[in-house]
């Protein structure tokens, strides 16, 4: 135990301040006595106190312990788990009862797996979650540091193989030196297996259509061997060559030629036996290859686009058919290898909600055009109802309140098995939300969900104004149990006799096998004879797809094949759209022109009459071409973000169109529509250059022209469909940089975006390789540890020797304590107290002597009689004169101290100079009346008979003076 200042040369204050406190005592004449002395003693020790505080007074106790933090690496490249815990576990063992421990789990950041602790759990293992993909040991360490004071002996244990790909370690060991933190380092063995890797993929960054190039690959391999190497333009194989590759670097180049307009994305492959990792066999590159707009033309039925293609044959536009929507591509930058995509007839189960979105974010973001053809599987008739194709398009799938639609009566029959839980499930309730949101208050709706029994989550009721409240309930839905179809396709058709609608209609939809083996053939033919309808969807391939099959057919219903349940939503929807039969609008009109614009003049000639469409509702914000009569929009077109998007009601196959499809115009007309939806920019005006560091991207743009605008900011986008927004900052005139951070590998779309968020140049492609994990390292990183343990003073830990840890007594260190509060409220408490000493008017002087007596008192003499104390006999004889002096009426009793205090005054009296006794001798002057000439004498003591008769007032006046000069000549205060 001990006491210590942080600032001890502030202790010198205390030299002036002991020559200030003797000034004081001295010059204050203000205060005499005791009461001067305490209250000079009080504000001595208060700013003695405050000396203390701003000297950084502490107390401190010397503490024999360790603190000890594990930080444990457990990134990608780490051995298996389990050999860290158990080295662990050992040092652990041996230290002593004081000493304590944590653990810290780091890969990409750094987690607590506990805190600061006398023990390890025997059962230690490492669960916090964590991105292996990539290595920051300096988070790891920095967090460990938080757990630390730096004044006791405290370590810091590394465990790992030191391969950091994020953040710098030694850089975090420089900020752990000056906190007085030890790291010690335990070298973890690197994973010794063969492998070969693909580096890097060069292309140039810009091509012209039918031009030839190179593309070279970069390999590193960790043994010699011959492989084959294959090369990839977006999805399609375009070389293949046998390669030997030597341990170390090899460098080869593979002749291309660029044949397609747009984005591409080249993918190379190396293959080799005997290679023990495939995670890094695979390396990506962007090119873009200049040349005409290239549209990709999405049928929903296979050959159903030869008028679509001859009119952009006509018009020189390159196109290329895609005869299933299920071939549409899975990753974003596939379809930055087009200017413009077309749904000709498309029905929206076949696309499926993430594909929806890729389109929706390559329109919005990229500037890619999209244009809808309509037909009877379009639009609302597809189950685009709240889909983001919608939300591109300028039309709406809403049309309450525009015509006269039957009522409806629906029930969903949704499978919640145990199967079925996660995504499907979620789908699920997801399809039944949005079909409810179609429906009109004077619909009924009803929602049974069942496994091996039945729960009405929604009994069939009308829905008025309760379509929240039927949301809601849906929400409810949980997977559980079995699955068993009769008893809820029984009940549903039981509920749904009972409903009044114009239309019925049942939507059945499982992902497993039906338990019983019950005969439907009485209640299908219960269905027709009632007039409902049934669809049934089988979600995966483990449904029973004959038996839904038979349902559907049964029921006069549509069967419906769901093998990706994103789909699910859009199927409802399309079935709500189905069984109104609202949508399709089948009598001729001749359409109106309604706001042109710049397409005026392609209508110049009139416009051919048209016979069916399907009904939409056009947006607010968006430009109606044609119309029909109702009036619905037959043609309209909108910006959307950095794109454009068309729609045309009607079909172009010609069962609406014929006049239309076969006039002389229409080539030209589709051709423009087309041409309108490509991107507004021919080049890109910006260089895009990026660099990936771990999981940081770094982007260098330089404008072409030399200028660009204030404000730039860079939009990326992978296939998780989150665009990320980089501000970027402009360094000089045209010239611009920033950053981002990325947790996944991949390839990313890029764009570029002004102030006002409109789209600057042509979208353009970043990859992010594989995960720095998986790369083949040619340094020693063991060194790196070794670095970091020396300059923190720390040691190189072994494998073998987990005592080695706790071995070395623990270095002595002070545990303190701060005293600054309990010094100021110390301080407060005496500031107070002189405060009182200074300014109270008390009778110090009394309050003294009687404590004074009460030290002095001593016992009575034997006989009873009481000593007389000549102080207090003078006290008394001074009491009676002020009395009489003031005009006291009445005599004293007797005091047996009297003779003395009557002696006493007598002497003084003889020794009074003799100014005083004349002044004494002059007369008076007539005091007021009423005053003390009114007042009884004082009855001196021992003078009974004196006292009783009244002396004349000039004696009385005389007695009176001379008593006072008396008392003043005993104390001149």
């Amino acid at each position: 135990m001990g006491v210590q200042f942080n600032h001890p040369w502030l202790l010198l204050l205390t030299i002036p301040l002991a020559v200030f406190m003797f000034y004081a005592y001295k010059s204050d004449f203000r205060l005499f006595g005791v009461r001067k002395t305490i209250a000079v003693l009080l504000r001595t020790a208060v700013l003695l106190l405050l000396v203390f505080v701003i000297s950084g007074m502490q107390s401190f106790t010397v503490l024999q312990q360790k603190k000890v933090v594990y930080v444990v690496d457990r990134s990608a490249s780490m051995p298996e788990a389990g050999q860290a815990e158990a080295w662990m576990l050992k040092s652990a063992a041996s230290k002593k009862e004081d000493d304590s421990v944590g653990v810290v789990s780091t890969s990409l950041q750094g987690a607590y797996e506990q805190k600061l602790m006398n023990h390890l759990p025997t059962n230690l293992s490492l669960n916090a979650a964590q991105n292996p993909e990539f290595t920051n040991l300096e988070s790891g360490l920095m967090l460990a540091g938080n757990l630390l004071d730096g004044r006791s002996d405290s370590h810091i244990v590394l465990i790992s193989d030191g391969k950091e790909n994020v953040g710098s370690m030694l850089a975090a060991g420089r900020m752990l030196k000056n906190q007085g933190i030890v790291v010690d380092v335990l070298a973890s063995p690197s994973k010794q297996i063969k492998d070969v890797a693909v580096e890097e993929v060069s292309v140039p960054q810009k091509l012209y259509q039918a031009e030839s190039f190179s593309i070279e690959v970069l390999v590193q391999s960790t043994f010699k061997g011959q492989g084959e190497l294959r090369i990839y333009e977006d999805s399609r194989e375009i070389g293949r060559e046998t390669v030997d590759v030597a341990v170390g670097e090899n460098r080869y180049a593979v002749k291309a030629l660029a044949k397609t307009t747009g984005l591409h994305r080249y993918r190379a492959e190396i293959f080799m036996n005997g290679d023990q990792q495939s995670s890094n066999n695979a390396g990506y590159a962007f090119t873009r290859v200049d040349g005409p707009p290239k549209v990709l033309i999405v049928e929903g039925k296979k050959g159903t686009s030869e008028n679509i293609t001859a009119a952009l044959s006509s018009g020189l536009i390159q196109y290329e058919v895609m005869s299933s929507p299920g071939l549409l591509p899975n990753e974003m930058a596939k379809y930055a290898a087009y200017d413009s995509i077309i749904f000709n007839n498309v029905s929206g189960d076949q696309v499926g909600e993430r594909r929806m979105e890729m389109i929706e974010q390559a329109v919005k973001s990229y500037g890619i055009g999209f244009m809808m053809v309509g037909g009877e599987d379009s639009y609302g008739m597809g189950g685009y109802f709240k889909t983001p194709i919608e939300r591109a398009l300028p039309v709406s799938m809403e049309l309450e309140g525009k015509r006269q639609i039957p009522s409806l009566g629906l029930i969903l029959v949704i499978d919640r098995s145990g199967s079925m839980s996660g995504e499907k499930i979620e789908m699920a309730k997801e399809a039944a939300i949005r079909t409810v949101e179609m429906l009109r208050p004077k619909d009924s709706v009803g929602v049974l969900a069942f496994d091996s029994t039945n729960w009405w989550v929604v009994p069939p009721m009308k829905l008025d104004d309760k379509k929240q409240e039927v949301i809601d309930n849906i929400q409810s839905i949980q997977s559980d149990g079995g699955t068993d179809i009769y008893p809820a396709a029984a009940s549903a058709v039981e509920e749904m006799l009972k409903v009044q609608a114009q239309r019925k209609h049942i939507i059945l939809m499982t992902d497993g096998q039906s338990a019983g083996n019950d005969a439907y053939g009485s209640l299908l033919e219960q269905m027709v004879s009632e007039k409902i309808t049934m669809s049934t969807v089988a979600v995966g391939m483990d449904a029973d797809v004959n038996l839904l099959q038979s349902l559907a057919d049964g029921a006069k219903g549509r069967f419906y094949m769901a093998e990706d349940e994103t789909t699910i939503p859009a199927i409802f929807s399309r079935e709500a759209a189905m069984i109104s039969k609202s949508y399709i609008v089948d009598k001729p009109f001749v359409p109106a022109l309604q706001d042109a614009g710049d397409w005026g003049k392609l209508f110049d000639n009139g416009v051919p009459q048209i016979y069916g469409y399907v009904a939409t509702t056009a947006k607010p914000a968006a430009q109606t071409v044609l119309s029909s009569p109702e009036p619905d929009p037959l043609l309209a077109r909108w910006q959307y973000g950095s794109g454009r998007t068309v729609a045309w009601t009607s079909d172009m196959m010609g069962k609406w169109s014929k006049d239309w499809v076969s006039s002389p115009a229409f080539s030209n007309v589709l051709t423009q529509m087309v041409k309108w939806t490509f991107p507004q920019f021919a080049a890109s005006p910006y260089e895009v250059k990026t660099q990936v560091e771990g999981n940081k991207v770094r982007f260098q743009i330089n404008a072409t022209s030399g200028s660009g605008p204030e404000q730039l900011q860079a939009v990326v986008t992978g296939d998780q469909l989150q665009p990320s927004k980089v501000e970027l900052v402009q360094e000089s005139p045209g010239s611009y940089s920033g950053e981002m951070t990325v947790d996944q590998p991949g390839s990313f779309l890029l764009s570029l975006e002004d102030g006002s968020g409109k789209s600057v140049a042509m979208p353009s492609g970043l990859v992010v390789p594989y995960s720095p994990e998986y790369r083949i390292e040619s340094g020693d990183a063991g060194k790196e540890l070794e670095r970091l343990a020396e300059m923190t003073g720390g040691r190189v830990l072994f494998w073998d020797k987990p005592e080695q840890l706790f071995a070395a007594a623990p270095r002595p260190s002070r545990q303190l304590h701060d005293l600054g509060y309990a010094l100021l409220i110390a301080a407060l408490l005496l500031w107070v107290a002189d405060i009182a000493v200074r300014r109270l008017a008390l009778p110090w002087g009394l309050i003294g002597a009687r404590l004074a007596a009460l030290l002095r008192r001593r016992p009575q003499p034997a006989g009873g009689a009481e000593p007389v104390d000549a102080g207090l006999g003078r006290l008394a004889a001074r009491k009676q004169r002020a009395a009489a002096f003031y005009g006291g009426g009445s005599a004293a009793p007797p005091d047996p101290a009297q003779p003395q205090a009557r002696a006493g005054r007598e002497e003084a009296e003889a020794k009074r100079p003799a100014s005083v006794a004349s002044l004494a001798a002059e007369p008076k002057a007539e005091a007021p009346r009423g005053t003390r000439d009114a007042r009884p004498p004082e009855a001196g003591p021992g003078k009974k008979a004196a006292a009783a008769a009244p002396k004349p007032p000039q004696d009385e006046r005389s007695a009176s003076m001379d008593r006072l000069l008396a008392a003043r000549k005993r104390n001149p205060r």
